[in-house]
């Protein structure tokens, strides 16, 4: 009943050798404790659970009455299957030895194996937002639970919350409620934002003779963090909300990693990143990363490139990425690492003459606008790492009577400036380059990552299951390896006697 060339039809003709126990035999006590589930069938299951984005509880259900899940896991009719905790006491045991990555390297072994996955590769790398597993929380929410965690941290609990503490402070491990104020009465919200700054105060005072201990030390600086960029000082010294968002700002103390981040300029969300990163000639993933929401794109790429390097013991030759990575600086390292980094620079819009349409020689202290004239003032000053750049100046008199004064000019009492980048000339060789056929080609090919981000989306990547780095790494290795092995079904061309040779061949 459940067809054989369907996803579920072909991870069952092969499920005896998709995964093996004794490839994570290091989880487990072999001379002690009750007799564990099977690794290589709670690898399935969690695959499965990936693949068709199920809770526990679900995927539990799913080995109960769905016919397509015995198929895949060449399961009996009458199979009872685990309690749900033991899905999190599997996913627990690789996390704790190292093995979230389990699943995702092996499949991609099976692909070095059939000669999908070449020595060196090409990478087609972008990042997709993921919403957090926590809920975002304003200042006064903020304030009030790191508070409450603090003291929980530093061992007061209701039965001895009064000691070595006064009333107020015991107020927050009787009740987790918002106080009962006026909220629409700026006067009021103000006066309650006092009250939880002193608060604070006392709390992180409190706990200051057990810094010594992680747990406490972690929350009184997630506490101090919150202050630092959610309150500012009136003259007054009264506390007051800080105007603007700070660039690391924490928005939820039940996943404090979680951040504001945006996409681009209209796209914002409330989570975190994960990188994606695709061979283009198999179509198949080598990398699943999470990253900070707030970081931009191109912080990490040196990162996903040596992880896939060290992962899958190949070498990245190229890599095609949109304009978020073409940075500069990116573009030096790659050339250091002989990677062909292959990312478009910002194309002029606007009415503004942009800085490409000026001829800048850095060698020689040069700059020319659109206009022929040359820049009277050349400056060497220092970029925020510390290292000299050019800074060009134009004559003002000469700009005035330039045509393109009101598009280009916008200081009001000198002429037409622009900097240079530490990097300046691969900036300028990338943009020629751009405009070659060779490039529009070559990168024409990075829309298959697009695709690929899709399906990861589809099986659940969208919103994080869990709270934490490592876990969140868990969820996307794992539907990373559900998505790679559709993909290897398709590789071998439904021939799954071929498929069952290279998963027997891997160790």
């Amino acid at each position: 009943m459940v067809p054989e060339d369907s996803f579920y039809g072909r991870m069952g003709a092969v499920s005896r050798v998709l995964f093996r126990d004794d490839d994570q035999s290091c989880m487990y006590c072999e001379d002690n404790g009750r007799p564990s589930w099977p690794p290589s069938l709670m690898s399935g299951i969690l695959l499965l659970q990936f693949h068709d984005n199920v809770s526990d509880q679900e995927a539990v259900e799913r080995l109960c009455y769905d016919l397509r899940w015995k198929v895949a896991l060449d399961l009996p009719l009458d199979f009872q299957p685990p309690h749900p905790s033991s899905l999190s006491v599997y996913r627990g045991r690789t996390l704790e030895h190292g093995q979230e990555r389990y699943a995702f390297n092996r499949l991609l072994q099976v692909g070095r194996e059939a000669g999908f996955l070449c020595d060196r590769v090409t990478l087609l790398i972008d990042t997709t937002p993921q919403r957090g597993a926590g809920a975002v929380q304003n200042t006064y929410t903020l304030i009030r639970k790191g508070i409450r965690k603090v003291l929980k941290a530093a061992g007061y609990d209701v039965r001895a919350k009064r000691r070595g503490m006064g009333a107020n402070l015991a107020a927050y491990l009787d009740s987790d409620e918002k106080a009962a104020i006026d909220w629409g009465n700026p006067t009021a919200r103000l006066a309650q934002l006092k009250v939880l700054v002193r608060d604070a105060g006392s709390v992180l005072e409190l706990a200051s003779g057990q810094v010594d201990e992680e747990e406490v030390r972690t929350a009184a600086w997630l506490l101090t963090k919150i202050l630092g960029d959610d309150v500012a000082t009136e003259e007054e010294g009264d506390p007051k909300l800080r105007q603007g968002v700070a660039e690391d700002r924490t928005v939820s103390m039940t996943d404090p990693q979680m951040r504001h981040g945006r996409k681009s300029a209209s796209q914002r969300f409330d989570g975190h990143k994960v990188h994606v990163a695709v061979e283009p000639a198999s179509e198949l993933l080598l990398a699943v990363e999470p990253m900070p929401g707030n970081a931009g794109d191109g912080r990490e790429l040196l990162h996903v490139v040596q992880t896939v390097q060290e992962e899958q013991s190949v070498i990245v030759e190229r890599v095609i990425a949109d304009g978020a990575y073409g940075s500069g600086d990116n573009r030096a390292a790659c050339m250091d690492r002989g990677i062909d980094l292959v990312s478009p620079l910002a194309t002029p819009s606007g009415p503004r003459v942009h800085k490409s349409e000026f001829e800048i020689d850095v060698a020689a202290k040069r700059a020319i606008c659109p206009q022929g004239e040359e820049a009277t003032m050349c400056k060497t000053e220092r970029d925020a790492q510390g290292r000299s750049v050019l800074q060009f100046t134009f004559d003002r008199k000469g700009c005035e009577r330039c045509a393109l004064f009101d598009r280009c000019v916008h200081s009001k009492t000198e002429g037409r400036s622009l900097g240079t980048h530490y990097h300046e000339h691969l900036l300028q060789a990338a943009r020629q380059r751009q405009a070659t056929p060779e490039f529009r080609q070559v990168y024409k090919g990075r829309a298959a990552v697009e695709r690929k981000i899709a399906h990861l989306i589809d099986h659940g990547l969208r919103q994080a299951r869990y709270i934490g780095k490592a876990k969140r790494r868990l969820q996307a290795q794992w539907t990373g390896a559900a998505i790679n092995l559709a993909q290897l079904f398709r590789l071998f061309v439904g021939d799954m006697n071929r498929m069952r040779q290279a998963l027997a061949m891997v160790t």
